[in-house]
């Protein structure tokens, strides 16, 4: 009986410790050091493009959404600051590189991959 009883907590602990390496295995989204709300201004350099805009994009768990709705964000913010993103409305999207700095400022290029060719250049401030 004390055998069974041994083996049923040994089989228990055993599944346990099984269950918690998996669950370390997934990736479990972490903070990172540039969430927070950022104004981004967008700058055409070169296309048909309008020549300003800026933006209020929200970064949380290092990716970055935008609540306007007139376009989608597809973009992350790795720990180290690199930022790589897909801006898109309807047909058309732009293709965005650049850094953030711990200082609370960042930049980076864009360029449009749609039937309207333009690139340009982005400039991000820490907001909160």
């Amino acid at each position: 009986m004390r055998r069974a009883a041994l083996a049923a907590t040994t089989l228990a602990l055993l599944t346990a410790s099984i269950e918690a390496a998996d669950a370390a295995k997934k990736k479990v989204k972490v903070p990172n050091r540039y969430d927070g709300a950022w104004s981004i201004e967008v700058v055409t350099l070169d296309g048909p493009c309008d020549r300003a805009y800026r933006y209020g994009v929200q970064i949380r768990r290092g990716e970055a959404s935008y609540a306007g709705g007139d376009f989608n964000i597809n973009g992350r913010v790795s720990p180290s600051g690199a930022v790589r993103a897909v801006i898109a409305r309807g047909n058309d999207s732009a293709d965005v590189v650049g850094r953030l700095g711990r200082q609370g400022t960042g930049n980076g290029t864009w360029t449009t991959t749609g039937v309207i060719s333009c690139s340009g250049r982005w400039n991000a401030e820490r907001r909160g």
